[in-house]
C-alpha cells in the first residue's frame, strides 16, 4: 500500500468555519502514520493543465488556475478559494496521475491518496460542493489516454451523490460509476431512474439507514455488478460522511462497515483487476470519523489482497 499527499494540501483555506478544514486530512494522516507504520508514503506531483482537460473545460482550468486571489474567491456559497488553493487542487489531482502510473507499472497494487480538496462534485464545466477539480475524473482519463483502459469501475460511498463525476462520464463507454448516497440531501442527483447498465448505477438510502441496509445494497447489486463488468481497475471515491457521527448527513454507518466494503472491493481486484485499486480521499466531516474509517479502509484493502 502507498499513500500520496502533499503539504500544500493542507494549505487550502475555504474559511474560519467551514466544514472541510485542514483538520480533515491532518486527522487522516496522523491516523495512518499511527496505525499503519509499514505503508509506504510518497509526495504528489502537481497535474498539469493538459492532464485536467481530459476532465475539465479550459473555462474552468483557467477560473480555478488563473485568477488572482489575495484573499478568498468565492465560487458559489460552499466553495471557497484561498491564495494556497490552486496548487492544493493541482497536487490533488497530481495524486490521482500518480497513482495510475504506479500501479499501472506493476510496482503497488493499491494506492490511496489523502488529499483535499475532495473533487467529486465537481463537472466538467463547475466547481461545486467543497471541490474544484475533478481528481478521481481526472485519474481515470488519465488511465484511457496513456494506459488504454476499457473498463474502469469508480465505486462511491460518500454520503452525496458526486454528480460531477457521473456528468463527466455520462457518454464514456469505457467508465461504469456506482454510487450509494443518503436520499434528499446535497446535491440531489443521482436518482435510481438514471441507472444504465455497466455504465451507471445508483442506489439511495434513506435518512437513518445503517450497517444492514448499506451492506445488502452491496451484495444483492453493486458487488455483483462490479464482478460481471469485470473491471481493469477499480478507483474509489472515499468519502466517510455516511459514518454515523458525521455533522453533515443522517446515516449511521461503522468504521467497520468501511473495512468490510474494501476488503470485498479489494478481493473483486484480485479476480479481475490483477489487485489493481485506486482510492481518493472524498468527504468526511467528524475527525473522530475520518480516523476511524480510514484507517479501517486501508486495513480492508490490505486485508483483501492477501
Amino acid at each position: 500500500m502507498r499513500v500520496y499527499t502533499h503539504p500544500d494540501c493542507l494549505a487550502h483555506d475555504p474559511g474560519t468555519g467551514h466544514p472541510e478544514c485542514a483538520a480533515r486530512l491532518y486527522s487522516v494522516i496522523q491516523a495512518l502514520h499511527s496505525a499503519l507504520p509499514e505503508i509506504e508514503w510518497r509526495e504528489a506531483p502537481v497535474a498539469e493543465r493538459y492532464q485536467l482537460q481530459r476532465a475539465h473545460s479550459r473555462e474552468l482550468i483557467e477560473k480555478i488556475l488563473d485568477t488572482e486571489i489575495t484573499d478568498s474567491f468565492q465560487i458559489d456559497p460552499d466553495t471557497v478559494m484561498s491564495p494556497t488553493s490552486k496548487s492544493a487542487a493541482l497536487h490533488a489531482a497530481g495524486a490521482g496521475i500518480a497513482a495510475a502510473d504506479a500501479v499501472m507499472s506493476g510496482s503497488i497494487t493499491q494506492a490511496f491518496c489523502a488529499v483535499r480538496p475532495p473533487g467529486h462534485h465537481a463537472t466538467r464545466d463547475t466547481a461545486m460542493g467543497f471541490c474544484l477539480f475533478n481528481s478521481i475524473a481526472v485519474c481515470a482519463e488519465h488511465l484511457i489516454a496513456e494506459h488504454r483502459l476499457k473498463r474502469i469501475a469508480i465505486v462511491d460511498f460518500d454520503v452525496h451523490h458526486g454528480n460531477g463525476t457521473a456528468d463527466i462520464f455520462k457518454d464514456e463507454a469505457r467508465v461504469f460509476y456506482l454510487s450509494t448516497h443518503e436520499a434528499g440531501i446535497y446535491p440531489n442527483t443521482g436518482s435510481s431512474n438514471e441507472n444504465i447498465p455497466h455504465r451507471l448505477s445508483n442506489a439511495l438510502l434513506l435518512p437513518g439507514s445503517g450497517s444492514a441496509d448499506f451492506r445488502a445494497v452491496w451484495q444483492q447489486k453493486f458487488l455483483p455488478e462490479l464482478i460481471a463488468y469485470q473491471p481493469e481497475i477499480i478507483l474509489i471515491s472515499a468519502g466517510f460522511d455516511a459514518h454515523r457521527l458525521d455533522p453533515l448527513a443522517d446515516l449511521n454507518l461503522q468504521a467497520e462497515d468501511y473495512f468490510w466494503l474494501s476488503r470485498e472491493l479489494a478481493k473483486i481486484a484480485g479476480q479481475h483487476s490483477q489487485g489493481r485499486i485506486i482510492s481518493m480521499l472524498e468527504g468526511g466531516y467528524s475527525l473522530t470519523a475520518l480516523r476511524e474509517c480510514s484507517v479501517a479502509h486501508l486495513r480492508g484493502l490490505i486485508a483483501g489482497r492477501a
